[in-house]
């Protein structure tokens, strides 16, 4: 879905602060069956720690690049992790491991894919079978794309990641604003906060977030790119939660951006955006690029025609994340 602009300002004049009053009575219906089903249900406990990286809002806040970046930490603390994912967007519901070859973004969602390119990734409707799924199969720990607000497997560590600049939007709950449920229960419940800046110059702002006084650990990361950007003229277009992120990411790697088409958060390409998208290029003389998770998304004849920039999590401070990690790897069997 494409979030609506008055998820993005907490200003109390205005069309935006009568359209939160009247969907306030749906708010308050979301955040009470949310809070009665995490009171209610018994969590599962699997064989290996589990690590959730989750967040309180809707839409992209740098989830999967965060994963991608703790499984291969894990990897240097010499333990197997597997990452698991709901799915989203996938026809299959599993639990199934990933393949790379035989799979696509219809079967098992982007975010999947994305994760089987650093580890044995799941996907898995029902969290507890796939994460029993995945034990059985050797891994050692499970890193968990998403979830923190879903109740059914036991986590033994709980880390939110929170979009530095978009922050908590209009701070109110789903459907009056992008929260899943209040910041002050999900970092209840959290062992630590990761906020995503533009980049390592940017240091996150954190009496406005109001996670200056908390008791856990807050991290500083950023999405970094893993190459140059590519030379020439070029029409960005990017499906994901926040896609000027992408877009601006671009320019600041000194990429010629010279048009950038946005599209809804997992968008599933079809034949008319493609052919739009193409006559932009023709229109530019210009190349196109994309983001990795959209690019899994692309027609198999497409992906030779469409560049892709891909980015990943780097710390301010890599050692306190190891000591995060090192709490849930100290859970790890000694059998296994």
């Amino acid at each position: 879905m494409r979030e609506p602009a008055f998820w993005r300002t907490d200003s109390e004049r205005g069309s935006a602060s009568l359209t939160r009053a009247l969907l306030s009575p749906l708010s308050a219906l979301y955040a009470w069956a949310g809070r009665r089903r995490i009171a209610r249900t018994v969590p599962h406990e699997t064989f290996v720690p589990v690590i959730c990286v989750g967040n309180l809002t809707l839409g992209g806040t740098g989830k999967t690049p965060v994963s991608q970046t703790i499984l291969a930490r894990l990897k240097a603390m010499e333990v197997t992790p597997h990452a698991l994912s709901r799915g989203y967007g996938g026809k299959l519901k599993g639990p199934v491991a990933v393949d790379l070859d035989q799979h696509s973004a219809g079967d098992v969602g982007d975010e999947p894919l994305l994760l089987a390119r650093s580890a044995t990734a799941w996907i898995s409707r029902d969290r507890p079978a796939g994460a029993d799924a995945a034990a059985q199969a050797g891994a050692d720990i499970l890193v968990m794309d998403d979830g923190h607000q879903n109740p059914t497997l036991k986590k033994d560590l709980s880390l939110i990641v929170v979009d530095g600049v978009a922050g908590w939007g209009a701070n109110r709950i789903f459907p009056a604003g992008p929260l899943r449920e209040t910041v002050a229960e999900g970092l209840a419940r959290a062992d630590g906060v990761i906020v995503m800046t533009p980049g390592p110059d940017q240091p996150p702002r954190y009496r406005a977030l109001g996670l200056d006084t908390l008791e856990i650990p807050v991290l500083h990361a950023w999405l970094a790119p893993t190459g140059a950007a590519p030379v020439g003229k070029l029409i960005a277009f990017a499906g994901i939660g926040r896609p000027e992120k992408f877009f601006d990411g671009l320019t600041a790697a000194g990429a010629d951006v010279c048009d950038a088409a946005d599209f809804p958060d997992h968008h599933p390409y079809t034949a008319s955006d493609l052919g739009h998208l193409e006559a932009l290029a023709q229109k530019h003389d210009a190349a196109l690029i994309t983001t990795e998770k959209d690019w899994v998304r692309l027609p198999a004849d497409w992906r030779e025609r469409v560049a892709t920039f891909p980015v990943r999590a780097e710390f301010a401070n890599p050692a306190a994340l190891d000591a995060l990690l090192q709490r849930a790897v100290d859970l790890v069997p000694d059998d296994r």
